[in-house]
């Protein structure tokens, strides 16, 4: 028995669900030494709403889940038959297996996030934002660096008519 990762495609949004059902179907037909892992990748995530941090989980390829397996008929036919399932990634009829650098690639992210979430930074440079918080509040300005490891955003807003460069934390400003 050759077991090894492949990628397919599921629909996008109820990954969890087609999950949950793909491993319930393998229980079922006795299938666990064929399907040992059904796995959504996933990264941990900090980020800040409503002035809270919170913790969160974000998949880091919507729409597609990784499974260990030895693949044969009865295994195809399992997998076809449940409801959610798309297709295989990679090129011809023949599913490709993942090489072992993209499954420690995809593993190591998952692992360490966990030990180390990142900050949810989601601007970008050029990206018009009002600072809503600390000495500058009210002032509008423009993104001119991002730094997600510290979680800071460089922006400059016009002060007295000129342009000054400020650093301050993705949560003190605010897309407008």
């Amino acid at each position: 028995m050759a077991l090894e990762w492949y990628i397919i495609r599921v629909q996008v949004g109820r990954e969890d669900r087609i999950r949950e059902r793909l491993v319930q179907r393998v229980k079922q037909a006795g299938l666990e030494a064929k399907i040992p892992e059904v796995l959504l990748p996933v990264e941990t995530v900090n980020d800040i709403k409503g002035g809270k941090r919170r913790t969160i989980k974000r998949k880091l390829f919507p729409g597609y889940l990784m499974i260990h397996m030895d693949l044969d008929d009865e295994v195809w036919f399992l997998l076809k038959e449940t409801s959610g399932f798309g297709d295989f990634v990679g090129a011809g009829r023949k599913p490709v297996p993942m090489s072992e650098e993209e499954i420690r690639n995809i593993l190591g992210a998952m692992e360490a996030s966990k030990e180390k979430p990142k900050l949810s930074v989601s601007f970008q440079k050029g990206d018009r934002v009002k600072v809503k918080q600390g000495h500058f509040e009210n002032f509008d300005g423009v993104v001119e660096e991002v730094n997600p490891e510290k979680g800071l955003v460089k922006v400059v807003v016009t002060i007295f008519g000129r342009a000054t460069p400020v650093e301050l934390e993705y949560w003190e400003v605010e897309p407008i």
